[in-house]
């Protein structure tokens, strides 16, 4: 071998160590790694979220995340607690505030990502001032969402509530239209729109889905504040993990303005991202 050709042999393997210094110091803990992390099987939209965020996260701190799709609420952090995953991302704080408590697990949230605004509809009125006296509305019984839209209710002007993150129709201190509020089923909230006892319901994003109602034509929207922060949806982790860096790293590798892009792309506003919301 030439004297040249060892001084050009000799600067492409400095090159290549330059190369691959820089790329194990951008993310040396995640090269390699993977990641698996439970999401709720059915929502085509939100897979395209996911996609992104698994190339993100390939792409940019050499992780290879992988989603475990589970059918119903009661299974993500099960397998959570029992190392089957590592991450999931499905609930709000209420629900795995009582998941930890029911199940004495140690479940916490590593970041914030999006939140699905609670509804309120009217196949009579177009405007919350339309409501008269006597008018009865719906809202759903269990405690996370009974509060819930009690909170919207407030909100709204048509009642007042005591200060309290537990809510129930027995803690309404004003009801100026002297509205009857009833508590039912959450999966009833949809169907209370066409049973002319009801004026209005307050009705979950979901059930509005499959009742095929449309969103816009709600007559109030939940807003961004202090009592709605509790419903944002997170990413979690086992308690020992939280200051993990590579899971810190699959949370930054969903939290981009390609997420927000692709959320109000496939959500149109029945889902809004929420991790730069100063709470």
């Amino acid at each position: 071998m030439s004297k040249k050709s060892k001084i050009i042999t000799s600067l492409i393997v400095i090159c290549i160590g330059i190369a691959a210094y820089f790329s194990f110091f951008n993310h040396p803990q995640d090269v390699n790694k993977t990641v698996k992390i439970g999401v709720m099987a059915g929502d085509q939209s939100e897979d395209e979220i996911w996609d992104n965020a698994i190339k993100t996260a390939k792409e940019k701190y050499g992780i290879t995340l992988k989603t475990v799709k589970f059918n119903d609420y009661s299974q993500p952090n099960k397998a959570l607690a029992n190392h089957d995953i590592d991450l999931n991302a499905f609930q709000n704080y209420p629900f795995l505030e009582n998941w930890n408590k029911a199940n004495k697990s140690d479940i916490v949230s590593i970041g914030d990502t999006w939140t699905t605004p609670l509804r309120l509809y009217s196949s009579n009125y177009k405007n919350i001032s339309d409501f008269n006296n006597g008018d009865q509305i719906a809202v759903a019984n269990d405690v996370t969402n009974e509060n819930r839209g009690l909170h919207l209710l407030a909100e709204a002007g048509l009642i007042k509530l005591k200060d309290t993150n537990k809510a129930t129709t027995q803690d309404i201190t004003e009801n100026p239209k002297n509205l009857k509020i009833t508590a039912v089923d959450a999966s009833q909230t949809a169907k209370s729109l066409k049973d002319p006892q009801f004026a209005g319901a307050v009705i979950n994003t979901n059930f509005a889905k499959s009742a095929k109602i449309d969103f816009n034509s709600a007559i109030y929207v939940e807003g961004l504040n202090k009592n709605t922060t509790q419903f944002f949806n997170f990413i979690a982790a086992n308690k020992k993990d939280e200051n993990n860096q590579t899971y810190k790293n699959v949370v930054k590798s969903i939290q981009t303005a390609k997420t927000k892009e692709l959320v109000e792309k496939n959500y149109h506003g029945a889902e809004v991202t929420v991790w730069d919301y100063k709470k």
